[in-house]
């Protein structure tokens, strides 16, 4: 295989650093641009098995909102991104809901689970 340079944004500070990375294949042989040493890392895991946290939503039944916001609790792999979406899509949970509950478990095979991001109480019935 031959070299190549694959132009990356670091994402893990605020620095945001624009690396050049060389490599052959997965093998980096050179990042250039990095600020400190995550760089490096974010750059090796970004070219080898990119990850990423997942925000969303969630259908709530009898909450005081309609839906109930949601989060990865680690990172997933980048390519089951929408096949976690799509599984969000179909679950309705029902109120009330805590903050930090376990929405869904074991994630589209990666062990990670989803968890409520707020609480959402139970809407109260008129007299």
């Amino acid at each position: 295989m031959a070299e190549e340079t694959t132009r990356l944004i670091c994402i893990t500070c605020p620095m945001g650093c624009a690396l050049d990375v060389t490599h052959d294949g997965p093998a980096i042989t050179r990042v250039e641009g990095t600020a400190c040493k995550r760089g490096v890392a974010y750059a090796e895991a970004e070219l080898t098995d990119p990850r990423r946290m997942v925000t969303s939503t969630v259908r709530v039944k009898d909450g005081i909102h309609p839906l109930v916001p949601v989060y990865t609790a680690a990172p997933i792999p980048k390519p089951r991104i929408f096949d976690l979406l799509a599984e969000l899509r179909r679950i309705e949970v029902e109120a009330p809901v805590q903050m930090g509950q376990i929405i869904l478990s074991n994630v589209v095979g990666t062990d990670v689970c989803v968890l409520a991001s707020r609480d959402m109480p139970q809407m109260m019935e008129e007299p």
